[in-house]
């Protein structure tokens, strides 16, 4: 390539927050090193300083503080034009930041997104929690965010795979850091509400995303999405007050009250047990697309705790007068 065609591509900054050096942040950069793209810095941001096996790596220890803190550092030190975010778990295809580029052509563009797979390399457990995410029984219209699909504005997403303009960020003020998760949602609503620009979801803007195990780890990280989605419907409305959000509560608090009734009133208890039965079934075919019968019924396990914990931790944070972190 050119000199001239080099000067077509405006510099990116990928900017990784870790706790510290893992294998996982190792394959990260990796991966970011064979990118297709004429001109980018990577800025990684552990908690104390540490030397990495590679050059021109920018190191930037940032103290014990949390992701969205690291990337409003990384933003003081960029000198991209584009500011590209990735957790230290996942890694993009060499195509990634080329694809993401050409939308920023458009002025009124200000960030673009796109889907976060699960790889390949990915455990049996990993890969079950990842088609729970995958899943429209789980996701439903948000599973373009773990699957590629269709080109689409968007007003809310994810900083695992996300790319914005610096000086948008820069006007925000960088992130709310007194969320996480969930600084995603305010930036992203100050960036399509407040300066009236958009967001762009490109399915060949793709990274690949190491899920958590289920049970346990996966359900942890469900009951955290839960818990702040559910408190932002008060604090951001306008985009965490959507019907969709709510149906996991909605499916608790209906298997309570018909269990419940099932035991008090005997005739109802086969249109209970009919219904559970459906319910499950419905789960059963929409997991037979995996293509792997032992994935089946871990995923579809899988799916009913994810509803379950997301319902009761969604109900706590809609309750919830503030977080934690706040």
């Amino acid at each position: 390539m050119t000199k001239a065609e080099n000067n077509n591509y405006p510099k990116v900054s990928i900017n990784i927050p870790v706790k510290e050096y893992n294998s996982h942040l190792d394959e990260c950069i990796r991966y970011c090193q064979k990118l297709d793209y004429p001109d980018f810095e990577i800025i990684v941001l552990p908690d104390e300083s540490c030397t990495l096996p590679y050059s021109a790596i920018k190191i930037i220890p940032t103290g014990a503080v949390g992701p969205s803190h690291k990337r409003d550092i990384a933003m003081k030190h960029s000198k991209g034009e584009i500011l590209a975010y990735l957790d230290d778990d996942t890694f993009p295809r060499s195509d990634w930041l080329k694809n993401a580029i050409k939308h920023f052509e458009k002025p009124l563009v200000a960030g673009v997104g796109g889907p976060a797979v699960t790889p390949g390399s990915d455990s049996y457990l990993q890969k079950a929690s990842g088609n729970v995410y995958s899943s429209l029984a789980c996701s439903g219209g948000l599973a373009y965010r773990y699957v590629p699909r269709k080109s689409r504005e968007v007003d809310d997403y994810p900083t695992c795979n996300f790319l914005v303009r610096k000086e948008i960020m820069e006007k925000l003020g960088g992130f709310d850091t007194n969320f996480w998760p969930g600084e995603d949602t305010t930036a992203c609503l100050q960036i399509t509400k407040n300066l009236g620009k958009k967001i762009i979801y490109s399915p060949d803007v793709l990274v690949y995303h190491h899920r958590r195990k289920l049970f346990i780890p996966h359900l942890k990280q469900v009951w955290s999405y839960a818990l702040h989605r559910g408190y932002f419907v008060k604090k951001f409305p306008e985009t965490s007050r959507r019907p969709t959000y709510f149906i996991p509560t909605f499916f608790v608090l209906a298997l309570i009250m018909g269990l419940v009734t099932a035991i008090i009133y005997q005739p109802f208890r086969l249109f209970f047990i009919v219904a559970v039965a459906f319910y499950f079934l419905i789960m059963v075919l929409e997991n037979l697309k995996w293509g792997s019968p032992a994935m089946v019924p871990v995923v579809t396990l899988g799916t009913f705790f994810t509803h379950i914990i997301y319902g009761i931790g969604f109900l706590k944070g809609l309750f919830s007068r503030r977080l934690e972190e706040e």
